[in-house]
């Protein structure tokens, strides 16, 4: 049986490309590796990338020049995308979302020990910053 390693990216889509970028590096201090009409991605960490599409840029199949074929892969409604953050991050992270005025809408302590906090993007995805002992793995 052949192995993953990791999932690699993971995706959402937005309404607003200039009004998701303003959040994602403006309040994330995401760092977009690419970016067109269509689709901005963003490093998190190492090989982690973030995608955020464009709403109905996604839905038709893509024939690339010299012969490569991205199938079509539209999504809708609101998503969750959890971000790893160091124990000693939280505190910082929450001062920080303040600061930018975005509201913390929820926030729990794990029975491993972990803590989350909740919060939603301009397109009202859910966004998660959690610290270690979450899951057995993290």
């Amino acid at each position: 049986m052949p192995k993953l390693d990791a999932i690699l990216e993971t995706c959402i889509h937005t309404t607003d490309m200039a009004r998701a970028k303003a959040f994602y590096e403006g309040v994330l201090e995401l760092q977009p590796i690419f970016s067109d009409k269509r689709l901005t991605a963003y490093a998190v960490v190492g090989h982690n990338v973030l995608l955020v599409f464009q709403k109905g840029a996604t839905g038709e199949t893509v024939h690339i020049p010299g012969g490569g074929v991205i199938p079509g892969h539209a999504g809708d409604g609101t998503l969750h995308v959890a971000f790893a953050i160091g124990k000693d991050q939280l505190a910082a992270w929450e001062q920080r979302l303040t600061e930018k005025g975005v509201a913390i809408e929820g926030a729990h302590t794990w029975t491993r020990g972990g803590r989350s906090i909740y919060f939603r993007d301009p397109d009202g995805h859910l966004l998660e910053l959690a610290t270690p002992g979450l899951w057995s793995v993290y």
